[in-house]
């Protein structure tokens, strides 16, 4: 393929491929295993990707590795340009384990444990394709508000999936937000995308994650949200709280904060998440 050949040129490797192989499992973009004379690697390939898309994705991996907690893969080149967008990075080869599992979850409250000055982050970052708004914010519950919610929610109106009931439940759950959004918590490094299908392990057994959106946050956020589509044992949130137990209030605001991966969801993949967001809103509104 043209695409890969490029991607591999830019990486520094002008060797033919010898293994060219589709990975299963990605929602957003094709992603291949590559095999040269020189190594392996993970390319990403998005064909009409928004702008920065690759470079937000790199940046996000930078800003993890930089905590010294959990590992990230070496990218070795992106290139974001339309009908041209790639990522080259390292090839990570493991099957996932117990012991990785509760690695990676030690490894998560450590990460966890790294703060910043405020909330939110210094630029536009992706979830999913959808453009997630950001900027630095001193009041976490503005941010997951104004930022997160209120996105979300525009996006849904603007292509149908927030309508009637769903609407009015939303605007009024946004109103009374504080009741159980805390305003002052420590922001925290967070990955920002970790569901199950974004850590991998290598042969030696050691823990990566892929894939982020990246943010300063409430770290309870992204605990609800690896809760929300399973895929986590139980022994990995028995390793992670005893490293760092969560809040007593987290059983309060937890659904509230799945709701912003659901709304993600409903307003990416369609109506099929519509009943999981309404139940959530029926819980917390009554109109």
């Amino acid at each position: 393929m043209d695409i890969i050949e490029k991607a591999l040129k830019q990486a520094g490797d002008h060797s033919s491929p010898q293994q060219i192989k589709r990975l299963n499992g990605g929602q957003i973009n094709e992603c291949y295993y590559v095999l040269t004379k020189k190594q392996a690697y993970t390319i990403k390939y998005h064909k009409h990707a928004p702008e920065g898309f690759f470079g937000k994705e790199a940046s996000g991996l930078e800003r993890i590795k930089s905590t010294s907690t959990v590992a990230t893969p070496e990218v070795y080149v992106f290139h974001d340009q339309p009908g041209a967008s790639f990522i080259v990075m390292e090839w990570i080869d493991g099957e996932r384990g117990r012991a990785a599992e509760m690695t990676l979850a030690e490894q998560i409250a450590a990460m966890h444990q790294t703060y910043a000055s405020s909330h939110g982050f210094t630029e536009d970052t992706y979830v999913g394709i959808l453009r997630q708004p950001n900027g630095l914010y001193t009041s976490w519950l503005e941010y997951y508000r104004d930022r997160r919610l209120m996105n979300q929610r525009d996006i849904g109106i603007q292509r149908g999936h927030i309508t009637g009931m769903r609407r009015a439940r939303l605007e009024k759950l946004l109103s009374d937000i504080e009741r159980w959004v805390p305003s002052e918590v420590p922001a925290s490094f967070l990955h920002g995308d970790l569901w199950a299908e974004n850590w991998l392990q290598n042969k030696e057994g050691k823990p990566y994650v892929i894939d982020p959106s990246f943010l300063y946050g409430d770290r309870h956020f992204e605990l609800a949200y690896m809760e929300l589509f399973g895929g986590f044992s139980s022994r990995f949130f028995d390793a992670y709280e005893s490293c760092l137990p969560p809040s007593d209030t987290y059983g309060d605001v937890k659904d509230i904060y799945q709701l912003y991966y659901l709304l993600v969801h409903l307003n990416i993949f369609g109506e099929i998440y519509g009943p999981r967001v309404d139940d959530i809103l029926e819980r917390y509104v009554l109109v």
